[in-house]
């Protein structure tokens, strides 16, 4: 038998309330590219499987993001599962106003025209599907065309608000 949840401490919900209760929830760390006048990305730890068949994935993405403007138009996205050794990458994705693409992020230009960043554990090229309003972000649906999952090592997480590695 577990020990029952300590009900007085319950607060309302509010964007604070949601945020410290997603601190508690380990996420795989991937990072979302798509191609405009200039390629785009961003670090995503809202990266879910859909559905096998047909094979479809989805990820949220904030309307603020500098990124939104080309996925709202993009046909087709870049979805690279990251790891362990690429804390740094993760973190120049997620940061504001930073050069992505500049050295010392490799990448090259793989199938639709779709930035493929080097050396992560997995990557997919997505058709996009449909973009599902949620308050102050969106939902996109994609449909997997492409990829590779032959990388080698362990997955990035992300928890309490910094990058970690699984520990055995």
């Amino acid at each position: 038998m577990t020990a029952s949840p300590d009900l007085g401490t319950a607060q309302p919900a509010s964007p604070d309330l949601l945020r410290s209760v997603f601190r508690q929830h380990a996420a795989g760390v991937a990072v979302i590219t798509a191609q405009g006048d200039n390629p785009v990305g961003f670090t995503a730890t809202s990266l879910n499987s859909v559905a096998a068949e047909p094979p479809l994935i989805s990820f949220g993405v904030g309307t603020s993001s500098s990124s939104w403007p080309v996925i709202a138009r993009a046909e087709h996205v870049g979805v690279h599962i990251l790891g362990e050794h690429q804390q740094e990458l993760a973190a120049t994705f997620a940061r504001r106003g930073a050069d992505r693409f500049a050295q010392p992020t490799r990448w090259s230009t793989g199938p639709e025209g779709v930035p493929v960043l080097d050396g992560v554990l997995a990557w997919l090229v997505c058709r996009v599907v449909g973009r599902v309003r949620a308050g102050d972000h969106r939902i996109v649906v994609a449909e997997a065309v492409v990829g590779d999952p032959a990388g080698a090592g362990r997955p990035l997480l992300y928890h309490q608000g910094r990058f970690n590695a699984l520990r055995d």
